[in-house]
């Protein structure tokens, strides 16, 4: 079988969906060798460098041109005899040669529909266009999440048995062991207090990073918070942070290794999401051995399982609560951890590779 990806994120994308588009590319080639992977874009860069030197994936440089990812991607695919094309992030191409080719999309979330005021009204207009027509035309849909298929049939009317819920998995990093003198030397690097509460994703309004300072005010616990910083969110942060007393710690430049031994160092991982798509960040403390408190809305329990203390994140005196009980009962901890290891082995690359295959081999087989 041969497989096309429209690979802009996977090269240009330093998390989220690059992060998909690469580990899916990446347990695929691995568990499944047989097949050829080709990656579609004008351009290529390091990231990803270590898969493209697998001998079952290539890249493959597309025509040049103004919107030549929508009108010239599609044939370019055609032209290299792929079975399927598989669009990562929401797209597919718009024309198509008459090569057949069987296409299939992934859609991550609409939280464009769900939550408009964090879009402008053009973005929202052209995101809900390009999602709806790349799943009409699409020959099986990939929802990351049992809510997320929900959102595709309700707001984009797309008929629910043209839907597969694939879920997500993280960077290999946070699955592999992680020798003491190297959780010693990040640290140390980074100054890190013998215990903290920790927080990873984009500073964000719908990340709700400001309900944690509220609830950590004037205690003593530690909070260290990584993500890229949405500049206005984070003036009315600061802003809150001059006139309360919160222990926190804002860390900047941190690679993938070094996070999965930040997680690991944690005592507990909060995310408290207004609305997520699936959630990634939750399976990555997970499967750190990191005791996880989430929102109780949108997909979050579907990535927490039921160990995960759930909080209403509208509420900083439940996240508080939340976190205090976690904090001050090592016993609890490990009990949930232990649970929630065993519950987050269904996120493998293996399963996940094997329920990925399973829509490819359904999608060939499908009768036009």
């Amino acid at each position: 079988m041969k497989i096309a990806y429209d690979t802009k994120r996977f090269f240009h994308n330093t998390s989220g969906l690059g992060n998909y588009s690469r580990d899916l590319v990446r347990i695929l080639a691995h568990f499944y060798p047989e097949n050829h992977y080709f990656l579609l874009n004008k351009n290529k860069s390091d990231r990803g460098k270590e898969i493209l030197d697998l001998n079952n994936v290539s890249f493959h440089k597309t025509s040049s041109g103004k919107l030549s990812r929508q009108l010239k991607m599609g044939k370019d695919a055609q032209n290299l005899g792929a079975d399927i094309f598989h669009g990562l992030s929401g797209e597919l191409p718009l024309k198509w040669g008459k090569n057949p080719i069987k296409k299939i999309v992934t859609i991550h979330d609409l939280i464009f529909e769900r939550y408009p005021q964090y879009y402008s009204w053009f973005d929202r207009k052209i995101h809900f266009w390009k999602f709806k027509k790349a799943a009409e035309n699409a020959d099986l849909v990939i929802a990351i999440s049992e809510q997320t298929k929900k959102d595709i049939v309700g707001y984009l009317k797309i008929p629910e048995n043209k839907i597969r819920v694939v879920y997500q998995g993280c960077h290999h990093s946070f699955k592999e062991f992680i020798f003491p003198d190297y959780l010693q030397k990040v640290k140390e690097k980074y100054q890190l207090p013998e215990r903290f509460v920790l927080n990873v994703g984009t500073i964000e309004e719908r990340k709700n990073l400001l309900n944690i300072l509220k609830s950590l005010t004037d205690t003593d616990i530690p909070l260290i918070v990584i993500g890229k910083k949405q500049k206005k969110y984070f003036q009315k942060l600061q802003k809150y942070l001059g006139k309360n007393k919160v222990d926190v710690k804002f860390l900047e430049n941190v690679n993938m290794q070094e996070l999965a031994a930040i997680y690991r160092l944690a005592d507990v991982f909060v995310y408290p999401s207004f609305f997520e798509g699936f959630g990634i960040p939750v399976i990555e403390a997970l499967f750190s051995g990191t005791a996880v408190i989430t929102s109780n809305t949108s997909c979050l329990p579907e990535a927490g399982g039921e160990n995960s203390l759930y909080i209403n994140p509208e509420n900083p005196d439940d996240i508080r609560a939340k976190i205090l009980h976690l904090w001050q009962n090592e016993s609890e901890r490990k009990r949930r951890v232990e649970k929630g290891f065993k519950f987050v082995q269904k996120f493998r690359d293996e399963e996940i590779a094997k329920n990925l295959m399973n829509v490819y081999e359904e999608v060939i087989n499908k009768k036009s």
